[in-house]
């Protein structure tokens, strides 16, 4: 009776037998639509490509239009002070040619030697200033551009709070005490 009960066991395990007939698979439907995630749409590459080839293009592409006025504007102010200084740098140097060349005292603004030489140095030491300032803007437009792209897809915490309290607290040393406090809460 064992090896009967035994057999029949094992044969019951050898062969499967199904209950219910499955249907053919097919591969499961998914009900989610995939994004466009921010760092595909806004590369930053490109944005500092734009930047570099015209300045306030990647401003445009990150879409911050607001910035435009600001690279202009800071490109048109040191272009100002350049041409500014370049005149000057000019008038004083054909002054003091002038001057050299005639030996005469002062020129015809009334400036002498020492005067324009100075003059010219202060105006040559101006004008190259403001054209290393113009480098340094279109190098921050470049950077602002590309900092922009990335923080694009940054996820800022909505439960970030900054507080600024007054207090008043007494201490054994130093007695009463008031000032400002800020606490953050994340």
């Amino acid at each position: 009776m064992k090896k009967t009960v035994f057999t029949l066991c094992i044969l019951s395990f050898a062969f499967s037998i199904a209950a219910q007939v499955h249907p053919v698979k097919q591969k499961p439907v998914r009900d989610t639509v995939e994004l466009k995630s921010y760092a595909t749409r806004y590369d930053p590459r490109k944005a500092l490509m734009y930047a570099a080839i015209l300045p306030g293009l990647g401003q445009v592409y990150n879409k911050k239009y607001w910035k435009l006025p600001l690279v202009y504007g800071g490109f048109i102010g040191f272009g100002y002070g350049i041409n500014f200084y370049q005149k000057a740098y000019t008038k004083y140097k054909s002054e003091l040619f002038y001057i050299l060349e005639t030996g005469a005292s002062k020129s015809a603004s009334g400036y002498t030697e020492g005067q324009l030489r100075l003059g010219v140095d202060r105006a040559r030491r101006e004008r190259d200033f403001m054209i290393i300032l113009m480098a340094g803007m279109y190098l921050l437009q470049m950077v602002d551009a590309h900092v922009d792209a990335h923080l694009k897809e940054f996820d800022l915490n909505p439960n970030l709070h900054v507080r600024l309290q007054p207090i008043m607290e007494t201490d054994m040393l130093t007695g009463r005490s008031t000032g400002f406090s800020i606490k953050f809460r994340f």
